[in-house]
C-alpha cells in the first residue's frame, strides 16, 4: 500500500537566509501552557496562607506581663537577657504570627512604648504576649564556665 506522503518524505526542511533555524527549546516554548490570568495562582496561594489572630490579654495575664516588664525596666543597668513572645502583624492580610526573641534589653523607650534591644530591634509593648527574664546569676555562672 502506498502512503500519500511518499512523494515528500525524502525532502528536507526549507532553509531561509533571513530566518535562522529556531532552537528546539524555542520551538517547544511555543506549545507551553500560558496563564490567562496573570497573578491568579499567587492570589490563591495568599488567600490560602493562614495567619494567627491576636490573643486578648486576660486581667491576670496583663498583671503578670506588667510585673515582668517592670522587672526588666528596673534592671536595665545590667542589660537583662529576656525571652519575649510577641505578635507580628501580617503585612498583607488580617492577623499575623507570634514570634520569640531572646536577647539583651538595652533600654525602654517610654515615648514610643517599645523595648529596645542591643541589636537595635524594637518591640512594641502592645504586641508583647509574654516576657521571661533570665536570672543574672545564671548568666554569671555561664560566663565563669566559658
Amino acid at each position: 500500500m502506498k502512503d500519500k506522503y511518499d512523494s515528500i518524505k525524502h525532502l528536507t526542511r526549507p532553509q531561509y537566509d533571513d530566518f535562522p533555524p529556531m532552537s528546539i527549546n524555542d520551538r517547544a516554548a511555543q506549545f507551553s501552557p500560558f496563564a490567562a490570568l496573570v497573578g491568579y495562582d499567587d492570589a490563591v496561594s495568599e488567600t490560602a496562607r493562614l495567619t494567627d489572630s491576636r490573643r486578648a490579654l486576660t486581667v491576670d495575664k496583663e498583671k503578670q506581663l506588667n510585673k515582668s516588664l517592670n522587672s526588666v525596666i528596673d534592671s536595665l543597668d545590667s542589660q537583662p537577657i529576656v525571652t519575649v513572645t510577641y505578635f507580628v502583624p501580617d503585612e498583607k492580610k488580617s492577623g499575623g504570627r507570634y514570634e520569640d526573641k531572646r536577647a539583651a534589653v538595652r533600654t525602654y523607650d517610654s515615648a514610643a512604648g517599645e523595648l529596645v534591644f542591643l541589636d537595635g530591634d524594637r518591640i512594641s509593648i502592645d504586641d508583647i504576649w509574654e516576657i521571661q527574664v533570665e536570672d543574672n546569676d545564671d548568666n554569671n555562672e555561664n560566663e565563669e564556665n566559658d
